[in-house]
């Protein structure tokens, strides 16, 4: 089972850059976006049926802003759209797609980089994002968070750590919180279970040649219940072309759909 996450900083951006034939040799079973920045209406026919794949989407209510979506190779048994808090659905952050006992989320937490008021709402969202967390990893089913989390959780994933730790996304605060997902709450940060590397990273700033010298951020993951984070075999980070600031995070899974 290939799973592709995705930040598109635009989907008629990413398909102007290539994002769709290149998807078209990948054979994913699921592909998780990001940032779709679209409304229903502008979906083309490419945007909505990759070829060999289906569509679900999450928009915000703000045009030309955020959104989610998915792709799948197979129907789901269910599909939501939102989490069910219209303070983060106004936004188009969630979606989900079910699978059997299997679970499938696209998920783009905010930034809070804009100032004060965007990060008291981040943090309010990580707040009531915990309890989602604990309450689907208590239900019993396999879940798999793919997606835009915009924290970088230690050192080792963004290059300049020391110059940021006042910065949105690598704030103390943060991530604590990651960590408690993964250390209390027990999820798994599946990329990270294959590849303890430095210099991993999946966005990189428009500035300051950030991209040409890898001064980046791993913001993006695959952040699973530890069952199905074992079957978790390969893991790639997609960096031949560029179709957004961030890069595709790949992971294949010894699992059937």
């Amino acid at each position: 089972m290939r799973i592709i996450s995705a930040n598109l900083n635009g989907i008629r951006s990413a398909d102007s850059k290539g994002f769709f034939a290149w998807l078209q040799k990948q054979k994913a079973d699921l592909v998780c976006l990001q940032e779709t920045r679209i409304q229903p209406e502008q979906l083309t026919e490419t945007m909505l049926k990759p070829e060999g794949l289906n569509s679900a989407f999450e928009f915000a209510e703000k045009r030309g802003y955020s959104g989610v979506g998915l792709y799948f190779n197979k129907t789901p048994d269910r599909v939501q759209e939102g989490i069910g808090w219209s303070e983060l659905d106004k936004e188009g952050r969630f979606i989900q797609a079910d699978f059997g006992k299997l679970s499938i989320v696209s998920l783009y937490l905010p930034s809070g980089s804009s100032g004060d008021l965007r990060q008291n709402f981040k943090y309010e969202v990580l707040e009531y994002f915990e309890k989602w967390l604990i309450a689907a990893k208590q239900s019993g089913r396999e879940v798999i968070i793919c997606g835009d989390w915009n924290i970088a959780h230690k050192e080792i994933d963004l290059r300049n750590w020391k110059s940021n730790q006042k910065n949105s996304g690598f704030l103390p605060e943060e991530r604590e919180w990651m960590t408690k997902i993964f250390s209390e709450i027990g999820y798994q940060d599946v990329f990270r279970k294959l590849n303890q590397d430095p210099d991993q990273y999946t966005w990189w700033s428009n500035r300051g040649r950030s991209w040409a010298k890898n001064v980046g951020w791993r913001l993006d993951y695959q952040i699973a219940t530890p069952e199905i984070a074992a079957t978790a075999r390969t893991e790639s980070i997609y960096k031949d072309e560029r179709f957004s600031d961030h890069a595709p995070l790949i992971i294949d899974y010894e699992y059937q759909l």
